[in-house]
C-alpha cells in the first residue's frame, strides 16, 4: 500500500508557471480522407498515444450528447485532431483505437469510451485511465490532468473555459479549440511517460 501523496489544490496551482503547450505547428487537424490517411500512417507505429474527446455540450436535462465530435490523440512531439464528421475520418479514428498493443492513454476515460462505442461502433482497447495510476500510487481519487501536470512537471496546465463549452461539432474549428483539444491529448501523452510507464 502506497502513503497518501497530497495533491495541490487550486490555489496552489494557480501559482506555478504554464505548461508548456504545444502550438498550431504541431497540430494537425484531420477533416478529410487524405489526411486521415496520413494520420494513419504516422500515427500507426507509435506505442502509446495520449487519447481524449470532445463533445458539443448539452444544455438541458435529459439531452442527449451526439458525440464524440472529436478525437484527439497526441505522441509527445504533435497531436491529431479528428473531426468525425466525414466517414473516412470515423474509419481511421476506429482502426487507430482498437490497435492492439497500442497504449491509449487519458484522464476521465470512462464516458468517452461509451460515446465512442455508440457514434464509431468499436471498442476501444489497451485504454489506460491515468487516474488509475495515480490512485494506485497514492493520490486522491481523482488527479485529472491539471493536478498530475502540477505533480510530475510543477506546471500549470491552462484550460480555457469558453473553449470547454464551445461547439465542437462546428464544421470550422477554431485556432483555440485546436490548441485546447490537442494538448488535452498530448498533456496525457507526457504524463504517461513522465510516470515511467513507456
Amino acid at each position: 500500500m502506497h502513503a497518501r501523496h497530497p495533491t495541490p489544490d487550486k490555489e496552489q496551482i494557480s501559482l506555478l508557471e504554464p505548461f508548456d503547450r504545444l502550438g498550431l505547428d504541431r497540430i494537425q487537424l484531420v477533416a478529410t480522407p487524405s489526411q486521415a490517411q496520413d494520420a494513419l500512417t504516422e500515427l500507426s507505429g507509435a506505442p502509446v498515444l495520449g487519447f481524449d474527446t470532445e463533445s458539443k455540450p448539452t444544455f438541458f436535462k435529459d439531452q442527449v450528447s451526439e458525440g464524440p465530435h472529436i478525437v484527439q490523440l497526441a505522441t509527445l512531439h504533435k497531436a491529431w485532431v479528428f473531426q468525425l464528421h466525414d466517414m473516412d475520418c470515423r474509419a481511421v479514428v476506429g482502426r487507430l483505437l482498437t490497435l492492439s498493443g497500442v497504449v491509449k492513454a487519458g484522464f476521465g476515460l470512462g464516458d468517452d469510451r461509451k460515446r465512442i462505442i455508440g457514434k464509431l461502433g468499436v471498442e476501444p482497447v489497451d485504454v489506460l485511465e491515468l487516474n488509475t495510476v495515480f490512485r494506485d500510487r497514492g493520490y486522491r481519487k481523482d488527479m485529472g490532468v491539471k493536478g498530475a501536470v502540477a505533480v510530475l512537471f510543477n506546471r500549470r496546465f491552462i484550460k480555457s473555459r469558453k473553449a470547454t463549452t464551445s461547439n465542437w461539432a462546428s464544421p470550422r474549428l477554431s485556432e483555440a479549440q485546436l490548441v485546447y483539444a490537442a494538448n488535452d491529448a498530448y498533456a496525457a501523452a507526457r504524463v504517461y511517460h513522465a510516470l515511467g510507464l513507456g
